[in-house]
């Protein structure tokens, strides 16, 4: 059952097959030869007359072309040589996987999944035999255990899977999965022991800090709840933390104020049961339920405990549609009940609210908050509530951003936002220290504070071509052929941390030559997220890969879309996985919802098409281009907006824009974005469109420029799904 694939591809499928190495090119022919490109240069004399036939179209196509195949001399070849060469005396010897023991595998990952524990227990001693994928059936094996509370932590077979693979994802996963189990189970000494693990996530953190507590080990308040998490492990260490008072009152208000920010009520109940007794948490459930009721006829708190109820009662007036009435009543009749810190927290939450509402008003509120320290999240609001109005006050921006904490403020959209207060007050020197601080930055507030100084846009060099050397050293690692095979398998959950895992550590050279492996192989995402982690030797073959040999520009084309703003959109939605698919159900490298791709298949008349289809390069990409520029019209060609629409449904920028009293830059409507999910999709999108506007054409392009302006217009109804 040893199935080949596309790789760009998630998971199976019985179509796509890989070259053997008795049909790859040899090196020698090679170079010989003279041959140059690579997977994009590899068109039919059809498709290359065809862009000859479309006139203006060619020089975009071209320059996608060049977008795909990145460095002069074809990788894709030279991998080929190099997995088909005849092996030397000095190489690698290659590992036969015997048939039987991939197909035990296979099987055991089903048992896996259907839980059916018996089958892969007896499927883990033919699957061993796999020399590249045998240790996963006994992971499989062993991580079931040490999950499951109700079984005792097989501490021997720990052992003994460590010692006979003392490095690798795999024993590192374990590793960490033991130290929650250890913990769990009160063996804190293994627990402590065991750890720390590469693959680090707050659960065995949690279980470590707890350890470390237990064993007479001094925690820091600030460690533990930098590390907090709301699951298990990190409840148990926050219960213990707090009942030894290693965790303050202050330290838990803190988190109980920012979790419900978060509206996450289920999680604030229960940092609110670690600060409040019985009969207080009794007050906190009535208050959740019905504020107004609560604090109707009730006297001014004379306890901690009563002021925190209070102050908690008070900001959830503000949820709803009477927040003006209820702000009112909170000024009139508790203004001076409380300590002033904690009014100015209630008036944050007004602001907050307000803010996520897309109301001008947010800043009067945010104005009444004083200096009190908020979370980073209703700073960056109270920032953008400033920026929202009809006439910026750039001294209230500019304060509002020295208001964070350095580390905030550090952060490149601060950077730029201060930058351009700056220059509005007339500080030019300090504006342009803060636009060259991140000018080099390659994203989205690099490009415009690059553009802010007057630079000329452009991409950096590319670096010099990868050696022989360094790519045989990436086609012979064996983290990154495990991680192949599993995504020859459709094993995209396991082949993805493989991958990642095995990166670390690499300089430069070695993450372009992974990256260039992952092209070679059609792993799209591995091309650009890996490409990514490289900090001197930039490629931007690499990190704006265009695959598919222009045939997504021949889409855009067909339908009048810019082809650099389509593939920023994809490499955003998808990077280039053809058969993704979202939480919410979106599916293929568009990201179409199911219910949007049989409506736009029936506007436009696609007569074939059916919901199994979406994942079809073809289906993907026309119903894809066609919603696109369906919405783009409905939002009079804006680029910005129609990105936002295609993210968050074309209702939603067409209600935000209606709120604002004057046209605003671009910039400050995509950084207004109530959505957090949606304000990043959407910078990120129009800085992808302009860098690979400018790698197709070999032009400038200014994101600013593309960015435009955004004219307030009123609400309407939109027909488009």
């Amino acid at each position: 059952m040893l199935v080949k694939r596309q790789r760009y591809q998630k998971s199976l499928q019985l179509s796509g097959g890989r070259p053997t190495g008795s049909a790859r090119l040899s090196l020698t022919l090679v170079l010989a030869l003279g041959l140059a490109g690579c997977a994009g240069a590899e068109r039919t004399a059809a498709s290359a007359d065809k862009d000859t036939q479309a006139g203006g179209q060619a020089s975009s196509t071209q320059g996608i072309q060049a977008a795909a195949a990145g460095p002069d001399i074809s990788t894709a070849t030279l991998f080929a040589s190099l997995q088909g060469g005849m092996p030397s005396a000095a190489e690698t010897v290659k590992l036969i996987t015997p048939p039987r023991a991939r197909e035990a595998v296979i099987n055991a990952r089903d048992a896996m999944q259907k839980k059916q524990w018996d089958a892969l227990e007896a499927l883990v001693p033919l699957a061993k035999s796999d020399p590249v994928l045998g240790t996963y059936a006994e992971y499989w094996s062993l991580r079931r255990k040490l999950q499951d509370p109700t079984q005792p932590v097989p501490d021997g077979e720990m052992m003994r899977f460590m010692q006979e693979h003392p490095d690798g994802y795999l024993s590192d996963r374990l590793r960490g999965d033991w130290i929650i189990a250890a913990a769990r189970a009160g063996n804190y000494q293994l627990a402590a022991k065991l750890g720390p693990v590469v693959n680090s996530n707050s659960l065995e953190r949690c279980s470590r800090l707890l350890s470390q507590h237990m064993l007479g080990e001094k925690i820091k308040a600030k460690q533990a709840m930098d590390t907090f998490q709301p699951n298990s492990a990190c409840w148990s260490m926050l219960d213990q933390l707090a009942s030894s008072q290693v965790v303050s009152w202050n330290d838990l208000q803190q988190a109980l104020r920012a979790t419900l920010e978060t509206s996450k009520k289920g999680n604030a109940q229960r940092m609110a049961a670690i600060m409040f007794d019985g009969a207080e948490m009794r007050q906190y459930a009535a208050l959740m339920k019905n504020p107004k009721k609560w604090l109707s006829g009730r006297k001014a708190p004379r306890t901690r405990a009563e002021t925190e109820l209070t102050a908690i009662a008070l900001t959830r007036l503000a949820y709803g549609d009477q927040r003006e009435a209820n702000a009112a009543y909170v000024q009139s009749q508790w203004a001076k009940a409380l300590p002033k810190k904690d009014m100015e927290w209630v008036w944050s939450q007004f602001g907050l609210v307000a803010a996520l509402n897309v109301e001008l008003n947010a800043i009067d509120w945010y104005r009444k908050s004083g200096n009190a320290p908020l979370t980073d999240y209703n700073h960056a609001w109270q920032v953008r509530s400033e920026l929202r109005q009809p006439r910026i006050d750039w001294n209230r921006v500019d304060k509002a951003i020295q208001r964070m904490s350095k580390r905030q403020a550090s952060e490149t959209v601060w950077m730029y936002w201060q930058g351009r207060a700056l220059a509005a007050q007339g500080n030019k020197q300090a504006a342009t220290e803060r636009y060259q601080s991140i000018a080099s930055e390659l994203d989205f507030y690099g490009q415009l504070a690059s553009e802010e100084l007057g630079l000329t846009p452009s991409i950096p060099p590319a670096p010099a071509p990868l050696t022989l050397g360094e790519l045989r050293q990436a086609l012979e690692n064996p983290g990154l052929q495990r991680a192949i095979a599993l995504f020859d398998l459709g094993w995209r959950p396991e082949a993805v941390p493989e991958w990642n895992y095995t990166l670390r550590g690499m300089n430069d050279r070695q993450l372009l030559a992974a990256a260039e492996l992952a092209r070679h192989e059609h792993i799209y995402d591995r091309v650009v997220n890996t490409s990514l982690q490289t900090e001197n030797e930039i490629d931007f073959s690499q990190r704006f890969i265009a695959p598919f040999e222009g045939r997504v520009s021949e889409k855009a084309h067909q339908i009048n879309l810019d082809p650099a703003w389509v593939y920023g959109l994809i490499r955003q939605e998808s990077r280039f996985i053809t058969d993704a698919r979202s939480h919410v159900g979106a599916s293929g490298l568009m990201q179409l919802m199911p219910a949007t791709a049989r409506w736009v298949a029936k506007k436009i008349g696609m007569a074939n098409f059916t919901p199994s289809s979406v994942n079809d390069f073809d289906t993907n990409t026309i119903l894809g281009t066609n919603y696109l520029s369906m919405v783009l019209k409905d939002l009079n060609g804006s680029e910005v907006l129609a990105t936002a629409g295609y993210n968050a449904g074309p209702r939603r920028p067409v209600q935000w824009r209606s709120k604002f009293k004057a046209p605003v830059e671009g910039a400050i409507f995509a950084e207004t974005i109530p959505f957090t999910e949606t304000r990043l999709y959407v910078k990120n999108v129009m800085s992808n469109a302009t860098y690979y506007a400018m790698m197709f054409t070999g032009k400038p392009h200014s994101l600013k420029q593309r960015l435009g302006t955004v004219t307030p217009s009123p609400n309407k109804r939109v027909d488009l799904p």
